[in-house]
């Protein structure tokens, strides 16, 4: 009895080739965020100062400053900067190079369908990010600071630590940017089938009350910035559901077209081609 072993070949083959190109991808992955680390980290000074810059208009003027209380927690906020700096420079080619090892499997149509949701998501994170900074960051800090002043005759005064500050920003910034991808996760949802335009009107009140409370779990203890988070969260929900509609209203139309193609094509199947008489076929009189 003769054994196939082209076909345990054939098998294995597409296996080994994509394990193959998933290892290039990883790896090229890897070098561009080890790129990136080392580049960051080289500037780790001028990007942290980009980040205490919030700070320092929050205090006043000439009074603001940073402290470590162990030696090596500055060069450990280096490094944390670096890690943090680098991926967001490198995410665009991680993105890319994900998106190059899934994109040969689908469809032109899903193809079609996950772009808008790849530009999305860069352009979401920023903007909670921007948000954070420009906005959240400035209001917290100056709520976080009007607490110093004088207590039983000792004067309260604000020395922030720079590994602690370096963690509040990241919290911050990363709290408000993936929060923003709120639209993406639910019309990925939408899409998918999983829940539906109807589903979540019913649910709106939860969805408030959850909304809330992300705002409140994410965010430090001030309710400034729990409102800032909750409110531009509700607007991305009310969007997401907007953009819901108006995708459901595109698939019934194309429905509806699909159904009246098909109908003029079964009417025309019955009745046939319309047939003309010819006076020279009838018969001499």
């Amino acid at each position: 009895m003769a054994f196939e072993v082209t076909d345990i070949d054939e098998t294995r083959a597409p296996l080994l080739d994509h394990l193959i190109e998933l290892r290039s991808r990883l790896m090229r992955a890897i070098f561009a965020l080890l790129i990136g680390f080392g580049v960051c980290f080289y500037f780790a000074d001028p990007i942290l100062g980009f980040l205490v810059q919030p700070l320092k208009d929050a205090f006043p003027e000439g009074e603001g400053q940073l402290i470590f209380t162990k030696l090596p927690e500055i060069f450990f906020v280096e490094l944390k900067i670096g890690l943090f700096a680098g991926f967001m420079v490198s995410f665009p080619i991680i993105a890319n190079q994900l998106w190059a090892f899934v994109a040969p499997g689908l469809y032109a149509k899903e193809k079609k369908a996950f772009l808008p949701f790849l530009i999305a998501t860069p352009v979401l994170f920023i903007g909670g990010a921007a948000l954070a900074y420009y906005v959240v960051m400035p209001l917290a800090f100056l709520f976080f600071l009007g607490f110093g002043g004088e207590a039983g005759g000792l004067t309260v005064q604000a020395l922030p630590a720079a590994g602690e500050y370096l963690g509040l920003v990241m919290q911050f910034i990363l709290a408000f940017g993936l929060t923003f991808l709120l639209p993406v996760l639910l019309m990925l949802l939408h899409r998918a089938g999983i829940v539906t335009r109807a589903q979540l009107v019913a649910a709106r009140r939860y969805v408030i009350v959850g909304i809330v409370a992300i705002a409140a779990l994410v965010t430090p203890p001030d309710p400034g910035t729990q409102v800032i988070l909750a409110v531009p969260l509700l607007l991305l929900f009310e969007g997401s559901l907007l953009l819901m509609r108006l995708q459901e209203r595109g698939v019934n139309k194309n429905a509806i077209e699909a159904d009246d193609a098909e109908g003029e094509a079964e009417l025309d199947a019955e009745t046939g081609p319309e047939t003309t008489s010819d006076p020279s076929d009838q018969p001499a009189q």
